[in-house]
């Protein structure tokens, strides 16, 4: 009896053995179909794929063919300009388009209008769109932040020309005192000379006012981006500086600041795009002018709006080619924007 029991346990020690190998071998079995599985692609990731692909592509192509065609419009009127590409660069008089075989246009006093204002809006909308979004993201009530929020999403939902009526109406004449004030003693600075032929202080149609209405039209982009990447920092940081006996502030300037300032710089560029480029307001804001003297006090004209001014020239493709080229420099003048601002993104 006991060399059966003898005989019998190694037979059952190495029948649980066998079986523990064939649980391990199904574990790893088990193992390597779900890593075969996890490269297979299902129909749904192949249509996303392809949706996102075609999406992305689509985009590089619309943007090569608006380039392409301001290209394919441009070079034949530049080819006829006094002074040709050169001539575009550096002749800053009154454009000459009448005689298309010899006409005379260029783009410096257009580059100095639309650079001033657009970087003027911007120094104005971007401290007042970082109080927002600090306000909204660390200081309002709960039951405060969506209304406030909306009613700031709410400027950018308003039309041009209604920003343009106000300033041409509203805001302009309100200021004249301002500007009468600040003239008195700010008259011998070259941002607030006021010269002979420059519009009224009684209208109000400079470029400081122009560029009050742009810096509120861009306001709404650059607080919405703050605020969404403000909201995101980690919750953890902050804590850890209440911890610490950080007052509100020093949290806010140590952590929620250093965390969301690419999102603020990014929200700022794209405001500045936008002001770049608008043309009724400015069109009905800023009394034109062909003459560019460095003074927002003067009027002046954009690419924008010199375009809309000629509107009635397009019959003719040679002159109509003339600001179109114009409209290229334009797009170039946003892409490098752009381009910058992805890549002091990138590095913070």
């Amino acid at each position: 009896m006991a060399d059966n029991n003898l005989t019998t346990a190694p037979e059952q020690t190495d029948a649980n053995a066998t079986s523990a190998e064939r649980v391990s071998n199904s574990g790893h079995d088990e193992v390597a179909t779900t890593s075969s599985n996890s490269g297979v692609k299902r129909p749904g990731d192949r249509v996303f794929e392809f949706l996102s692909t075609a999406s992305a592509t689509l985009i590089t192509v619309m943007i090569a063919a608006i380039a392409a065609f301001l290209l394919w419009r441009a070079v034949p009127a530049l080819g006829v300009n006094d002074g040709g590409i050169m001539g575009f660069f550096t002749y800053g008089g009154r454009w000459e388009t009448s005689d298309t075989s010899a006409m005379k246009f260029g783009i410096p006093t257009m580059f100095g209008t639309t650079v001033l204002i657009s970087v003027f809006a911007l120094l104005l909308a971007m401290p007042v769109a970082l109080a927002i979004a600090i306000f909204l993201s660390n200081y309002a009530p709960a039951r405060l932040v969506k209304p406030l929020g909306f009613l700031v999403d709410m400027l950018a939902a308003v039309p041009s020309i209604v920003y343009g009526l106000w300033g041409w109406q509203v805001l302009g004449p309100a200021l004249s005192g301002f500007y009468s004030w600040m003239e008195s003693w700010a008259g011998g600075f070259f941002l607030f000379h006021v010269f002979d032929n420059s519009p009224s202080f009684a209208t109000g149609r400079n470029l400081f006012t122009g560029g009050i209405v742009l810096a509120v039209m861009i306001l709404p982009i650059i607080a919405a981006t703050a605020r969404e990447v403000f909201v995101q920092t980690p919750p953890g940081q902050v804590e850890s500086a209440l911890a610490l006996g950080a007052t509100r502030w020093e949290v806010i300037r140590m952590t929620v600041l250093p965390f969301g300032m690419s999102g603020y710089i990014a929200g700022s560029m794209l405001g500045l795009g936008r002001a770049l480029g608008e043309t009724m307001a400015l069109y009905m804001v800023v009394s034109p002018l062909i003459d560019f003297r460095f003074s927002l006090f003067d009027g002046g004209t954009t690419f924008a709006t010199a375009i809309a001014l000629a509107s009635a020239e397009f019959g003719n493709e040679m002159r109509a080619g003339a600001y179109i080229a114009a409209g290229l420099m334009l797009f170039l003048l946003t892409f490098v924007v752009n381009a910058i601002a992805r890549a002091i993104v990138k590095n913070k």
